[in-house]
């Protein structure tokens, strides 16, 4: 039996690991098309076209998106990144407000805008924050473009058919490859090297960030999320914080980690992995060539600067999910086992190296 397609996806971050697992799980459904949106374009495929745009360019999204007419849904997952928290509101604010000048004249039937954000919201990246974080929180003092980019919507929203929801999710776990913000795949990497080198795995965090409470938020699980809360009248003008559903210590998931890899787990050492990293790539590039594994640039596997950033985390990071679970979204990930299967997909992709 045929399926009939209903609803046209836009979804804007086309390859991050967000956006990757977002366009899957729409493809999987079986009722979408979908058009990506990114820097760089890719591949098209059945059901799927994509676009290379530059949002920070008016004209060239003017000219590429004047087809659109036929999308109803839009899940804006794009980001830039900036040396600080003030530069980045201008281009990412700019990238979402130049998308919804353009789209919103030519999308006639336009339902739904979802908006990614995170726990900037809350403030999780200046310092200890009010865990669990909970939707209704007072914002924090800007400039947080976070906070800017709902409010646009909010306000852009008034009287119009269409409705909103932003979707707050902690540090997301995924397979794709090129993205800044990859952690799982970062510490693929960082350990492959230190077992190269037959280093135990020490973790490389400040002093207490071994110690507090994480949670992480799988990309499977964020996509199926974001869909549900895009799709329903619940999700209607909402935010929600979606997370796995557990909560980890490092120094209780660091060894299981050590012990997939078949490594010691070290004594924790702090290392800021942006400056020791530095001169692997030669290291990383004699592995590849070791294990017969797909020649990835080392520079788009890890971005250790990011590392450094959540291995920093001496203080609780966590929310309160439990909204989404009232509103009718059940759905969980055990942390533990994301990581392993994770791990398990990079060494099937040949990004990192099957011993033995």
């Amino acid at each position: 039996m045929e399926i009939k397609i209903k609803d046209t996806a836009l979804v804007v971050g086309a390859n991050g690991v967000i956006g990757k697992k977002l366009i899957d799980f729409l493809l999987e459904e079986g009722t979408w098309d979908v058009v990506g949106l990114s820097r760089k374009g890719g591949k098209d495929r059945d059901r799927l076209k994509n676009l290379a745009v530059d949002l920070l360019d008016r004209h060239d999204v003017q000219e590429k998106l004047q087809d659109c007419g036929s999308v109803n849904h839009i899940f804006y997952a794009a980001y830039q990144d900036r040396p600080s928290w003030e530069a980045l509101v201008k281009p990412n604010m700019e990238m979402l407000v130049n998308l919804m000048n353009t789209i919103e004249p030519v999308a006639l039937n336009l339902q739904h805008v979802s908006l990614m954000q995170g726990y900037k919201v809350y403030g999780a990246h200046l310092g200890p924050f009010k865990t669990p974080a909970k939707e209704d929180d007072a914002g924090i003092m800007p400039p947080e473009f976070n906070w800017s980019q709902q409010q646009f919507l909010q306000e852009r929203q008034q009287g119009k058919n269409w409705s909103w929801s932003a979707i707050r999710p902690s540090v997301v776990g995924g397979t794709s490859l090129g993205n800044p913000m990859n952690l799982v795949l970062l510490i693929a990497v960082y350990a492959s090297i230190s077992k190269e080198l037959k280093l135990p795995l020490r973790f490389p965090g400040k002093p207490g960030a071994y110690h507090t409470l994480m949670e992480m938020t799988d990309a499977g699980l964020l996509a199926k999320a974001t869909v549900w809360a895009a799709s329903n009248p619940a999700g209607a003008n909402q935010a929600f914080n979606i997370a796995n559903g557990d909560l980890f210590r490092w120094r209780d998931l660091w060894p299981k980690i050590a012990d997939y890899f078949d490594m010691p787990s070290g004594t924790p050492l702090y290392l800021p992995l942006q400056d020791v990293m530095k001169d692997k790539v030669s290291l990383w590039e004699s592995i590849q060539r070791k294990y017969d594994l797909c020649q990835y640039k080392y520079e788009n596997l890890s971005n250790w600067a990011f590392g450094d950033f959540v291995f920093s985390w001496n203080y609780d990071f966590f929310a309160d999910s439990t909204k989404a679970r009232r509103f009718g979204f059940h759905d969980y990930v055990d942390t533990e086992q994301m990581f392993f299967k994770l791990f398990d997909e990079f060494k099937k992709q040949g990004v990192i190296p099957t011993y033995g």
